[in-house]
């Protein structure tokens, strides 16, 4: 790893009560460059500007994927990485569904740690708090043909961050836009993916609503995904959620909630919902909680659903009654090191790293 340490830190400005998440970025980013077939050697640089030109093809023609994950601070001050490892092998089926070059674990979980670590002055602690990272690849070649690039970059960024959601929130089930199709990128985290949500996203908020629940394209008869997160149902004490496929992403906080649901012995049924069901158990009080999961949120519940015209509400219940904060909590401890940790989820991201390196 090839080290150039920040000369001018801007860590003592910032001020863990008082910033905005995704505009706030700590002091260093790792870059590596791929061109000739071959990745060169990962950097670890100050945050910055890269010099690009407007023909690079990943704007042009949309080689791009991302990650999202998070690092977090316990009381005593040690930070935690959760579940890194299948945030590396997701950008790699992403990359390799965009015809972009996978990295190495070195690259991608070495880096990761390095960086961390470096600024972990960064990460605030306290309920709620974390840091957001963001691994991507992106083709850089200059070339404006429709073919696959040549040259491409790696990079990870991070953001100190805070709840994302801090009220249960209303999303209008989708019946004519839809996030994916089969045969399409819906299970890759593709930059274009989040560009296509939009503008169907920007008519709902018109509505009065916070997000869409995406439903299937041909019919629009099921559930497949909430925003940019997985979604679960729970009628009376069962929860539900779709099962992942071409269209419906391999979520890390999904995996994550259903193997906590089945540690507490809660029922959960990984299955197709429809929009039909889901509306019947609203109508007949069987509807008892909808929300969404993701690296971001963590948890969302939603307090109503749009479908067809009519507002579907839904209860608001408390810690003790409410499966998704029951399981959200559950996570939280998890992550933050406020309780044991049966899955071996937690990774500690070691002091001094670079020193070794």
């Amino acid at each position: 790893m090839i080290i150039h340490k920040s000369t001018n830190p801007r860590i003592s400005s910032f001020d863990p009560e008082n910033f905005s998440f995704g505009n706030t970025f700590i002091d260093h980013m790792i870059i590596c460059e791929f061109e000739d077939g071959k990745w060169g050697d990962v950097q670890l640089v100050p945050y910055g500007q890269l010099p690009f030109s407007p023909a690079m093809m990943g704007v042009n023609y949309g080689q791009a994927c991302f990650e999202g994950m998070k690092a977090y601070k316990d009381k005593d001050g040690k930070v935690f990485l959760f579940r890194p490892e299948k945030n590396f092998v997701r950008i790699n089926k992403s990359a390799s569904r965009l015809a972009m070059p996978e990295v190495t674990e070195e690259m991608f979980l070495e880096g990761l740690k390095a960086l961390v670590d470096i600024d972990r002055n960064w990460i605030p602690q306290g309920e709620g708090m974390s840091l957001y990272i963001r691994p991507l690849i992106f083709a850089t070649e200059e070339a404006l043909k429709a073919r696959i690039a040549n040259k491409y970059m790696f990079a990870i960024v991070a953001t100190p961050a805070k709840s994302y959601y801090t009220e249960p929130v209303s999303v209008k089930i989708s019946d004519f836009y839809s996030r994916a199709a089969n045969g399409g990128v819906g299970s890759a985290k593709a930059a274009g993916n989040y560009a296509a949500s939009f503008y169907p996203t920007k008519l709902a908020m018109e509505e009065g609503y916070d997000q869409i629940i995406w439903t299937d394209d041909s019919t629009h008869e099921f559930f497949e995904e909430s925003g940019t997160m997985n979604v679960f149902v729970r009628i009376n004490d069962t929860i539900y959620t779709p099962p992942t496929s071409e269209k419906i992403l391999d979520g890390i906080t999904r995996d994550s909630f259903i193997a906590l649901a089945n540690k507490r012995g809660i029922e959960m049924k990984i299955e197709p919902i429809s929009v039909k069901a889901v509306v019947e158990a609203q109508k007949n009080g069987t509807l008892k909680e909808v929300w969404g999961v993701g690296t971001a949120v963590v948890t969302s519940v939603f307090q109503a659903l749009g479908y067809k015209g009519e507002k579907l509400m839904l209860p608001i219940l408390t810690l003790e009654d409410s499966f998704a904060l029951t399981l959200q909590k559950d996570l939280v401890d998890i992550q933050t090191n406020n309780a044991e940790d049966p899955f071996g989820w937690r990774v500690l991201v070691e002091k001094n790293i670079l020193e070794t390196v």
